[in-house]
């Protein structure tokens, strides 16, 4: 582990928000039968999110959950090429939740669910487990774990894949 980051949040204040993000999630939409969680990029920690999302949320709500993802290059989302794993069965008339570790500028999500507007989804929204105060595009989270006002050059890191170090940290 870096000795230069700044544990913000621990394992047990990350999952205590993940749940509470489930809550929220299960309680705007109770009288939905099918829910999408779909979490950009499959290697990353905003997936990971996104399946302790799903975890959470199969627990707690009535509709049935379809976990998936979205692949684009999150260095460069506009000129990347961002694949859907979703048929437009699986969008069409469905609740679509995007989901991503860390919010910054807005950028990556926005990229994400361009393609979803190709369909007719009937409600999409998304969520992070960190959202930073540096929107250059116009995104705002809809279920947000943790807001944080930061430099520009400060930088987020979210650990959920690395058993024993769980974490949002500062770096």
């Amino acid at each position: 582990m870096e000795s230069t980051l700044t544990k913000i949040a621990d394992a047990e204040k990350v999952y205590q928000k993940i749940k509470r993000i489930a809550f929220e999630i299960a309680e705007d939409n109770y009288d939905e039968t099918e829910i999408v969680l779909a979490g950009i990029c499959k290697a990353t920690e905003g997936y990971v999110f996104a399946e302790l999302l799903y975890k959470e949320l199969s627990k707690i709500s009535k509709a049935h959950i379809l976990l998936t993802h979205i692949e684009l290059d999150k260095n460069d989302p506009g000129n990347s090429v961002v694949e859907l794993n979703l048929t437009e069965e699986e969008i069409d008339n469905k609740i679509i939740i995007v989901v991503d570790d860390v919010a910054n500028t807005g950028r990556t999500i926005l990229y994400a669910i361009k393609p979803l507007l190709s369909y007719s989804p009937k409600k999409i929204r998304n969520a992070v487990l960190v959202e930073r105060k540096h929107k250059l595009f116009p995104v705002s989270p809809d279920y947000v774990g943790l807001s944080l006002s930061t430099t520009i050059h400060e930088h987020i890191k979210v650990i959920l894949s690395e058993p024993g170090n769980e974490g949002i940290y500062l770096m």
